[in-house]
């Protein structure tokens, strides 16, 4: 399957919102659907887990040189850094487990306050730039695929920043 190309904000905007959109689902669920919260605390942290890789490895990079925010994109790293700590006591844990729901309310408000970065600041800033957007997205819907295909890629990102 190959995935159409994107303008690679309009990627990454689209990936804020079905998290969004799976938080919003998590919050509704009663503390009786245990099983149904560990599913979807799973795929919360495996679609942020991914997201995180292609900002990582692709967008930051291209985007760092030229918006000249060295600190934005250093606090982004950072955020992205404390998100997957979180995520990997999230994943190793069991709803029953005390402050599995508050974990992922935490996390839930971390990743709200780094999408407003990205989305108010971080994204107007590259729009600004003579940056291919269309080939980036391109690049990273590729890396996206081939993560989607083999899940044990996005868990490396547990180790990395």
């Amino acid at each position: 399957m190959v995935t159409k190309p994107h303008d690679a904000i309009t990627m990454l905007i689209a990936d804020h919102k079905n998290v969004r959109a799976l938080f919003a689902q998590y919050e509704k669920l009663s503390d009786r659907s245990k099983v149904n919260k560990k599913k979807l605390a799973d795929q919360i942290c495996h679609e942020l887990l991914m997201h995180a890789q292609i900002e990582e490895q692709i967008f930051y990079p291209a985007v760092r040189k030229p918006i000249h925010d060295d600190a934005l994109m250093d606090e982004a790293l950072v955020e992205h850094a404390n998100a997957k700590e979180l995520i990997e006591q999230i994943m190793a844990m069991d709803p029953d487990d005390e402050l599995y729901d508050a974990k992922v309310k935490v996390l839930s408000e971390q990743i709200e306050h780094h999408v407003g970065e990205e989305e108010d600041d971080m994204f107007l800033q590259v729009r600004k730039t003579k940056l291919d957007l269309n080939a980036l997205g391109a690049e990273m819907a590729e890396l996206k695929e081939r993560s989607s295909a083999e899940p044990a890629l996005s868990m490396l990102f547990h180790s990395g920043v």
